[in-house]
């Protein structure tokens, strides 16, 4: 902080475009583009990758709304893909259902820091010939047959928004990838549309940009980014061994898959008595999320309806997060695990 302010530069400096380098290397990508937040990184990205008015984009609806909001930001349609139950991630075998003539894009989420299983939505996107952006921003360092998350797709979209693995003091974002033409379209679109020479406009872009003092306290941080990963993975190792048999589904790490938690997230039919049982006992949970996007009153107008996505709504109605983060304890993770295995009952489990 102290070197920004003696430099006097805040917006679009040599912090930012350090940040750019060392998060892209760390992602195993070439080029990486500092944004204002995780929502406009996908919404950038999807205009850079060519989306725009009338096309459709394949998602998943449980997740929080900010995927969906850069869709309709970037003019496009959200059409829903269901989850495979076990990892909440996009059901490649649902693919094929959801592609219309209209279809530009294939937007997968790398929910709670697991990346979906890829290879097959890739092979899916090639064949209709278009991209693939991924939804990042919960999943810093995951990785998917040994490749980054990120790395993957055409571009990859992280979110620095404070509770992240990896998150700065207020909003940030980041679009990296492999693609020298999706990484000068995004720095473009990112200040106002601006490209060179100075003061010419060739698109009309937005104001998104990471400011120098959030890029600097995260490249200290992008430092540690690995040791809070493995402590995570730690912490779950211990919850799945500690929950096994219990009144809970626990996640499942996908074989190709190396999860970094952002979330712990179990499943149970009986999730808001759980939910009361725990809090009683001074354990703090939360429900991400709740209402599946295709069923949000901002959306009803997509024109989908309870039933559509079964395993999605099912999902939202079970999943309850455990506490996880870098600084808990062994302690207390045992004291989360004792009260859940002394739920009265273990009817209703998922």
């Amino acid at each position: 902080m102290e070197r920004v302010f003696s430099r006097s530069s805040y917006i679009l400096g040599e912090e930012v475009e350090a940040l750019e380098a060392e998060f892209a290397r760390a992602h195993d990508c070439a080029y990486g583009v500092g944004v204002g937040s995780g929502t406009d990184a996908l919404q950038l990205a999807l205009r850079a990758c060519g989306v725009k008015a009338g096309d459709e984009v394949l998602t998943v609806a449980n997740v929080w709304v900010p995927t969906v909001c850069a869709i309709r930001a970037a003019g496009a349609r959200p059409v829903f893909v269901d989850i495979a139950p076990r990892t909440f991630g996009m059901d490649p075998e649902k693919i094929a259902g959801a592609l219309t003539p209209r279809t530009a894009a294939i937007l997968p989420v790398h929910l709670y820091g697991q990346v979906v299983d890829m290879d097959p939505i890739l092979e899916a996107a090639a064949k209709r010939g278009i991209p693939v952006i991924e939804d990042a921003c919960q999943a810093h360092g995951a990785r998917y047959r040994g490749r980054k998350a990120g790395s993957l797709g055409a571009a990859g979209c992280f979110s620095f928004y404070p509770t992240k693995n990896l998150g700065a003091y207020g909003d940030g974002g980041m679009v990296v990838t492999n693609d020298a033409a999706v990484a000068r379209s995004v720095r473009s679109l990112r200040n106002y549309g601006e490209t060179q020479p100075r003061y010419t406009c060739r698109e009309v872009g937005v104001n998104s940009r990471l400011d120098e003092l959030q890029a600097a306290m995260l490249r200290v941080k992008l430092r540690r980014l690995d040791g809070w990963n493995e402590r995570r993975r730690r912490h779950a190792a211990r919850y799945d061994a500690g929950l096994a048999g219990s009144a809970v589904r626990v996640p499942c790490e996908a074989r190709k898959a190396r999860h970094v938690y952002h979330l712990y997230v179990v499943r149970s039919a009986r999730r808001d008595e759980l939910r009361a049982w725990l809090a009683e006992r001074g354990v703090g949970t939360a429900v991400h999320y709740p209402i599946p996007v295709h069923l949000q009153p901002a959306f009803a107008r997509l024109g989908y309806r309870r039933g559509d996505l079964p395993e999605t709504e099912r999902a939202c109605e079970q999943v309850l997060s455990l506490p996880i983060y870098p600084e808990l304890t062994a302690a207390q993770v045992r004291r989360v695990i004792d009260a859940i295995r002394e739920f009265p009952g273990r009817k209703g489990r998922s």
